[in-house]
């Protein structure tokens, strides 16, 4: 299509769009992808680069080979590039964004010759931004119909030579070769501008690279030299109009460079997604090269920072954003480094005095004395002819972290009005900073709470394997009071505990840690579950009126297969049968949540079989907003039952099932136990008398009772610690008897019994002590050891390893 010749060029200034820019080799592979390809199209760097271009492209057209005739060959993209057409092409296309939104794409195509590996440079913008720019006499905003891509020669505009230096601005960090091959083929094929309508042609520039004063500044030059004949006005007043004019340009320029600032940081409360915000909002429309420093303390989400910086101060380089060639930097200021700054550099002046930095330029000399005092690096072919602005990251007067930028030396050299912008920019980013850190330091001690207060439950218990899941909520610092436990009692008993703290926060989870702890203390006391919710509700009533929690707990008894359990406002148990695969809400009364005062609670018995899986959780799993709580616990039963291939398996698949992606708010806290149960014939009991003699015979029995479960490897250990454990027990029993309890599971178990008070404890011993030794013998050859109190005594266990495939 012919066009009109355009108008005067005075009478059309340079456009102002973001710009996507793509490369591709002679494969027709993408070989650079550039920032605004990823916003605009959706599809980040690493996903693009080395596929091929016609499958992210819109330019179809572009992406052809020639035939002999000039026809196109086929929609499809040919084998090679490497003979598509010498001639720029451009076009419009629409398509969808990452979220399935409309995109409206304008798209210029330049095929590429020359040595290097590039074969086609793509530019692409926004339709969509024009309608709201301003048309080139200043009129109406542009209807989106008129706009279509185009090329004109560059000097056809005004400011041509800064048309043509702003090209290699937006190569996506290409060298200073490659990217000068390509931008003199771009000006000899034709520029990039948008057709406004047949007669208006607006040339396409990004926004970053030559602010827009300088472009006035340009015309004002142009201007002086010819002097207006026809002008009234005297030439000093039009030099001091001409020179605000250019002041106010100047300003709006970096205003809107702040607003862009503001409007790319602080989109999350993320620490290290803020930092690369931060460092890429100054590349490459403010400086050519940012680097960002923070201190220690904050990187590590520690407390704020204490007193300013000094020599000792350790620095972590979180990000850099550069347009040079790729890897230019990358060994000299690697990424993650940690260093401390040395005095005599302008970076230490920064963070001690926290005011900006400035070096208009370089020289060699300057740049020598500050690369000396770095030992392990050269700096100089870094910084050396650039220009340098350091601006401090601060919050609250105190400097967090800092800022190099740095600008090559055919660029404009940062000056009074750019440290200004830079200390804004700074200023703003060491809040968002802040928050962050802030953010990142409380959810860091939540969590760290969190982790502290849940216990670590072994998978494996006498007759009982166990299996468990906490999943923190979506809200209020993704913490809350949801807990269970498992407590080991005597008899080879195992005590199930779940509870649900009121509330949600810290508050909640220091609350949930006390009444946990308390649990496990009066479980080891060997109390009936009414009566240890009794004391944990009085205790919870002293504590204060907010401590509320609803807690269901459980004793498993796998000699006798039953179970013992009292609730205080839970949630009831699923119990899924062995026998037919059988889900069942147990039903238990339902008593009033811990806190309440004032209320019975009551223990029922359930009898189990080998096999049953019990089910404990929190109502965060099966409540849904809007929904009745007995619809969820339906589910429960019903997923419950699901065979599994194993105990994980088994709760992630309640998880998945009940608790959907994006769909939990609250925390939620699960406990699966499989009741094995312990065969009676894995059990052997006797009453000794309280005398020394029994000791021998407990030795004796102890023997022949493993011979029998064919376990004679670890006979004499067990008999050693058996008349250990038996001679400390006859020594202080009270009544007539002493329990001696052997039971075969996973390990040998053994419990002595009896009814004296007195826990035994590890005593240190000396040469001439008579007493003491014995307890140290059990707990260095045993696995594990312990003790807990009875209504009316005590009992001693310990646990020894079974023999290498004699398992019960």
């Amino acid at each position: 299509m012919d066009h009109p010749m355009p108008p005067e060029p005075t009478s059309t200034p340079p456009g102002r769009i973001p710009l996507a820019v793509v490369v591709m080799d002679g494969d027709g592979l993408v070989s650079h992808w550039s920032s605004g390809a990823r916003r605009l199209l959706g599809t980040a760097r690493d996903e693009a680069v080395g596929r091929p271009g016609v499958d992210l492209l819109p330019v179809t057209g572009a992406l052809t080979a020639q035939e002999e005739d000039g026809d196109r060959a086929g929609p499809e993209l040919d084998v090679s590039l490497s003979d598509v057409t010498p001639y720029p092409t451009a076009g419009r296309a629409h398509l969808s964004d990452a979220q399935g939104g409309p995109v409206d794409v304008l798209w210029w195509a330049y095929p590429l010759a020359g040595p290097g590996p590039e074969r086609l440079l793509v530019l692409m913008a926004d339709a969509a931004r024009l309608g709201v720019d301003e048309c080139a006499d200043g009129g109406r905003a542009r209807p989106l119909e008129r706009v279509s891509p185009g090329f004109a020669l560059h000097t056809e505009f005004p400011g041509a030579d800064l048309l043509g230096e702003r090209l290699p601005d937006i190569l996506p960090n290409m060298g200073p070769a490659g990217s000068s091959r390509i931008v003199s083929q771009v000006l000899e094929l034709g520029y990039p501008v948008m057709e406004i309508s047949q007669y208006e042609r607006v040339p396409v520039t990004p926004d970053w690279g030559v602010p827009r004063y300088l472009e006035r500044r340009a015309k004002l030059r142009q201007r002086h030299e010819v002097p207006a004949a026809t002008s009234d006005a005297p030439a000093a007043v039009t030099s001091r109009d001409d020179a605000l004019d250019l002041e106010h340009a100047a300003v709006r320029e970096r205003l809107e460079f702040l607003n862009e600032v503001s409007g790319r940081i602080g989109s999350s409360l993320d620490l290290e997604r803020t930092i690369r915000e931060v460092t890429s909002a100054a590349v490459p429309r403010f400086a050519d090269f940012a680097g960002t420093h923070l201190r220690a303390e904050v990187l590590a989400g520690e407390g704020f920072p204490d007193g300013p910086p000094d020599v000792t101060t350790i620095w972590h380089r979180v990000w850099v954003e550069h347009n040079d060639e790729p890897g230019r930097w990358d060994d000299t200021v690697p990424v993650g480094e940690a260093m401390a700054f040395p005095e005599h550099t302008p970076f230490f002046q920064c963070m001690v005095t926290g005011e900006p930095v400035l070096i208009p330029l370089i020289s060699d000399e300057l740049g020598d004395r500050i690369a000396a005092q770095f030992e392990k690096r050269d700096l100089r072919p870094l910084i050396n002819g650039r220009s340098i602005l350091i601006v401090p990251l601060k919050a609250r007067h105190v400097v967090l972290g800092f800022m190099v930028l740095l600008r090559r030396g055919d660029r404009s050299a940062f000056n009074d009005m750019d440290r200004a912008t830079g200390a804004e920019m700074a200023a703003r980013a060491g809040l968002v900073l802040d928050n962050a850190r802030m953010y990142t330091h409380q959810e860091s001690v939540a969590e760290t709470l969190q982790d502290r207060v849940l216990p670590r439950i072994s998978p494996r218990m006498p007759g009982c394997d166990v299996a468990t899941r906490y999943l923190p909520g979506t809200r209020l610092g993704r913490i809350g009071g949801d807990w269970f436990d498992t407590i080991r009692l005597p008899g080879s008993r195992m005590a199930l505990v779940v509870g649900d703290v009121m509330g949600h926060g810290l508050n909640s989870a220091v609350m949930m840690g006390q009444l946990r702890t308390a649990v496990q203390t009066m479980a080891a006391l060997d109390m009936p579950p009414a009566q240890l919710l009794r004391h944990l509700d009085d205790l919870a009533q002293r504590l204060g009126e907010h401590y509320l929690a609803t807690c269901l707990y459980a004793v498993y008894d796998p000699v006798e297969s039953d179970l013992l359990i009292a609730n205080a406002g839970h949630i009831p148990p699923v119990l899924v049968r062995a026998e037919d695969g059988r889900s069942e809400l147990l039903q238990l009364p339902t008593g009033a949540p811990i806190g309440v005062g004032g209320v019975p609670f009551e223990t029922v018995r359930v009898p189990v079989a080998p096999g049953d899986r019990l089910l404990l959780c929190t109502d965060g799993l099966v409540e849904v907003r809007g929904q009745d709580i007995g619809t969820g616990l339906a589910a429960l039963c019903e997923t419950a039952a699901h065979p599994a291939a194993s105990m994980t398996d088994a709760c992630d698949a309640i998880i998945r099932a009940l608790n959907p992606v994006g769909g939990r708010k609250d925390d939620v806290a699960l406990l699966m136990a499989r009741l094995n149960g312990i065969p009676r014939s894995d059990v052997a009991t006797w009453t000794l008398a309280p005398r020394a003699g029994e000791v021998a015979r407990a030795r004796q029995l102890t023997r022949e009772t493993l011979r029998r479960w064919d376990l004679e490897q670890a006979c004499e250990t067990a008999e050693f610690l058996v008349g250990e454990v038996v001679t400390n027990a006859v020594r202080h029993a009270r009544t007539q008897s002493v329990e001696l309890r052997l039971v075969r599971a996973d390990a040998l178990l053994c419990e002595v019994s009896d009814d004296d008070q007195a826990v035994p404890v590890l005593l240190g011993t000396g040469p001439d002590d008579e007493y003491g030794r014995g307890l140290r013998l059990v707990d260095r050859l045993s696995r594990k050891w312990g003790t807990s109190r009875r209504a009316h005594g005590k009992t001693v266990w310990f646990e020894q390893p079974l023999p290498c495939g004699r398992r019960a």
